[in-house]
């Protein structure tokens, strides 16, 4: 059985659902990261139109801009469980 893959607000650790590997590979291709190990990203409009513009999954964009709900931003981080 394959691990499922949960997107997270870092701040509250709520859990906005799940995403595939691909879905994964997209925002770790599209965002920048601080370091290596690094399994957080902001999220605000301009991440969002990055993402749309490289290509993203529309069920992650519709998941991450129902979250942010027209707010300043938020970090998602990721997780294997």
């Amino acid at each position: 059985m394959s691990e499922r893959i949960l997107i997270f607000d870092v701040a509250t650790e709520e859990v906005l659902g799940e995403i595939d590997e691909t879905q994964l590979r997209q925002m770790i291709d599209l965002l920048e990261e601080e370091h290596d190990e690094d399994q957080d990203y902001w999220i605000d409009e301009p991440t969002l139109e990055v993402l749309s513009d490289g290509g993203a999954d529309p069920d992650l964009l519709v998941r991450l801009r129902d979250h942010l709900q027209g707010g300043e931003g938020f970090d998602v981080g990721w997780r294997r469980v």
